[in-house]
């Protein structure tokens, strides 16, 4: 699979990555890397844990978030 992005551009590289938001493949010059923390929801008698997970974006998606 070839990155969104870099068809765009008029070239091709490899995808190494899905934007989680909306699904475009990416490759390693246009994906952006996160930590997100996952929080799972509260039970009775449970402790609650924030569990880091990683979180993969497009440069559209970014922005879009950015501009919020």
């Amino acid at each position: 699979m070839n990155c969104y992005e870099c068809v765009r551009l008029g070239h091709t590289s490899e995808a190494v990555a899905v934007c989680w938001l909306c699904g475009a493949a990416v490759c390693t010059e246009h994906v952006r890397s996160e930590t997100a923390q996952v929080r799972e929801p509260p039970q009775p008698g449970k402790v609650i844990h924030d569990q880091p997970a990683r979180r993969l974006t497009c440069p559209a998606c970014r922005a879009a978030e950015e501009s919020r």
